[in-house]
């Protein structure tokens, strides 16, 4: 691994079409949510645009029914799972923070201080 990224997790760890949380690094305060379509990930920080409040409130429980939508469970705004954007509640135009992330010999790599 290149110096400034960390390992999130291996890409198996995220099922395929779901989502899965990882808590903020020791002494942060934000975490991320990964969400995998195919060899695809796609790594926000765990923080709606709305309030700066987690988007889940059980545990890897980001997207909606169908799996289309991420959802700030507080008050159901809708996130597009590609780049973020909310396309509905109280934050609609706004957008999720992205954080690049990037897949090598099946790891999920993001920068070293990404979800502080």
């Amino acid at each position: 691994m290149a110096e400034g990224e960390r390992l999130l997790c291996r890409l198996e760890d995220i099922p395929d079409g779901g989502a899965r949380g990882f808590p903020a690094s020791p002494g942060g305060f934000i975490g991320l949510v990964a969400v995998r379509r195919g060899g695809q990930v796609f790594v926000y920080l765990n923080s709606c645009p709305h309030l700066g409040v987690p988007l889940e409130v059980l545990p890897d429980r980001f997207l909606d029914g169908r799996r289309e939508h991420v959802v700030c469970a507080l008050h159901g705004a809708r996130f597009r799972i590609e780049d973020g954007f909310c396309v509905s509640g109280p934050c609609a135009g706004d957008a999720l923070e992205a954080v690049p992330a990037g897949i090598r010999d099946g790891a999920v790599i993001v920068p070293a201080g990404a979800g502080l």
